[in-house]
């Protein structure tokens, strides 16, 4: 963010004093909660009550992002609702990925798939026979392995997930 001279169609910075700024090598950093949104704000310059600011995106690969973010920011400012975040992961995706973490703790901890199984879905859902081709089975062992690529660098992804364009 660039302090702007007064003029310019630009919107003052809320209580400054109610964040967290502090100074780094590369410039000021302040976390604004605003309502329940936390922002993240850097700036160039030493950031000042009441002062006015513009929001400087460069064009690059995640302008997207940071167009949404700095609308969020925005309108929490001006005292509406920040709005949804910019990837939220759906209710289905986040008990996913937490039963893949569970599975992968349990298989490290030495468990057996079945046992896995029955710990996630339920010791009455698993068959007595034809356990090797049932569909827990399988499922199981993929979120074993979904929790091993988690583990191996894949939550990078949940932090920046592909685009739709690409």
């Amino acid at each position: 963010m660039l302090p702007v001279s007064s003029g310019a169609a630009t919107q003052p910075l809320l209580d400054l004093a109610a964040g967290q700024v502090r100074r780094a090598a590369d410039g000021w950093h302040a976390v604004l909660r605003i309502g329940p949104v936390e922002h993240r704000v850097w700036s160039k310059a030493p950031l000042e009550v009441g002062a006015h600011y513009v929001a400087e995106l460069p064009l690059d690969g995640d302008f997207d992002e940071r167009a949404y973010a700095a609308r969020r920011l925005w309108r929490a400012m001006k005292g509406r609702t920040a709005g949804p975040a910019f990837r939220d992961l759906s209710k289905q995706r986040r008990e996913r990925l937490s039963e893949a973490i569970r599975a992968l703790d349990a298989q490290s901890d030495g468990s057996t798939y079945r046992a896995i199984a029955e710990a996630l879905f339920g010791k009455k859902r698993i068959p007595d026979r034809a356990w090797k081709t049932h569909d827990l089975r399988n499922r199981t062992v993929r979120l074993v392995q979904t929790g091993l690529a988690l583990v191996r660098g894949g939550y990078r992804r949940l932090l920046r997930p592909g685009r739709r364009d690409e």
